[in-house]
């Protein structure tokens, strides 16, 4: 495929996607209300499982995941070359950082400072959550995030690209050894059915119906990608809506762990978003890769956690909420982010 289509820019963040903040909290109410007069629907849809993978939830994953994936062109690989010290600074946060300082910032509020007004028997489910959540490198709004801030897109369609390979192999390793360091077990199995059916299958599926958009010309790729955009959110607050109606009680119950959730990864966003604009002005990268280079450093793939945080320990788990509260704060936060590297720009081009 070409340059020209390899480097066409998405389009800028739609209503949909800028107030997803919004639409994940009527979810929310959506769900905790549902979940109180409809008991027996979502316990019925709760129990729809074949080997721990819940069909409803694993089709709506499948909804979310694809068209996202579809957007990453992989023979974009070979551009990584032009970009090695950005390249290099976003894999050391987003593979050797961001998950270990999760699971620490997780040990230090979640276990320690927090556990006084957190359910006990759930402390370990919730930093379970948090790190799924860091060990996944966001795949698509980062295309937005950097969008918005003048990013190169050839530096991070590659960075994307070469992160979801990754994925593919490291995810499930990476995860497991941190949990177990975190002393909480997951089931080998379990964790290796979710990568497979969450990243393997979706990658393979999508770039085959890329590859066919694609036999139609770039026109017929954008008009197809432009009607199925929304998928991916909808199913998404679909997912929220099921999540919440089994979380419902407990949530009612003790409504502050949401905020008490949000507090790790609030910080970890702003450290590693900031440690990697630094790194790339340290080793002489140029503005328009350090940005994106900070977004894609910070930001996660929640749409995987979610999916992964369900297989792993059910609807009713901390950890599927914890990994729904970085859904919940993923847009302002990184906005905030967006606008914080644009403001400094000045600052990071002078000698």
């Amino acid at each position: 495929m070409n340059t020209e289509t390899k480097i066409a820019a998405p389009a800028p963040m739609s209503v949909f996607e800028r107030y997803l903040t919004l639409w994940v909290f009527l979810c929310i109410v959506a769900g905790i209300v549902l979940g109180q007069l409809l008991p027996g629907v979502f316990q019925t849809i709760g129990k729809m499982e074949v080997a721990q993978v819940n069909l409803p939830v694993g089709l709506l994953i499948w909804v979310m995941i694809i068209p996202m994936l579809v957007k990453i062109d992989f023979s974009a690989l070979h551009e990584v070359r032009q970009h090695l010290r950005g390249i290099g600074v976003t894999l050391f946060i987003n593979w050797l950082v961001k998950p270990f300082s999760m699971a620490f910032l997780g040990w230090l509020f979640i276990r320690q400072l927090f556990a006084p007004y957190l359910p006990a028997d759930q402390i370990d489910s919730y930093i379970a959550g948090l790190i799924l959540l860091a060990a996944a490198p966001c795949t698509a709004m980062v295309f937005v995030w950097s969008r918005l801030c003048n990013g190169d897109p050839l530096f991070t369609l590659s960075q994307v690209a070469l992160n979801d390979t990754i994925m593919i192999f490291a995810f499930a390793p990476l995860v497991a050894f941190i949990l177990g360091i975190s002393a909480i077990t997951v089931p080998w199995d379990t964790l290796f059915t979710s990568v497979v059916l969450y990243i393997v299958i979706p990658v393979i599926l999508s770039q085959l119906l890329r590859r066919m958009l694609l036999k139609g010309g770039q026109e017929t790729f954008d008009s197809v990608m432009e009607k199925i955009a929304p998928w991916s959110i909808s199913a998404l607050l679909a997912t929220l809506v099921l999540l919440f109606a089994f979380q419902g009680r407990a949530i009612i119950e003790q409504p502050l762990v949401i905020a008490l959730i949000a507090v790790p990864i609030v910080i970890q966003v702003f450290f590693n978003s900031g440690l990697a604009y630094w790194l790339n002005k340290k080793v002489g990268e140029k503005h328009s890769v350090a940005c994106p280079s900070a977004l894609i450093g910070a930001s996660n793939f929640f749409e995987l956690a979610v999916a992964a945080a369900i297989s792993l320990f059910g609807f009713e788990s901390g950890a599927a909420l914890a990994t729904v509260v970085g859904v919940l704060i993923e847009v302002p936060v990184m906005l905030l982010v967006v606008r914080m590297v644009n403001a400094s720009k000045d600052w990071y081009e002078c000698d």
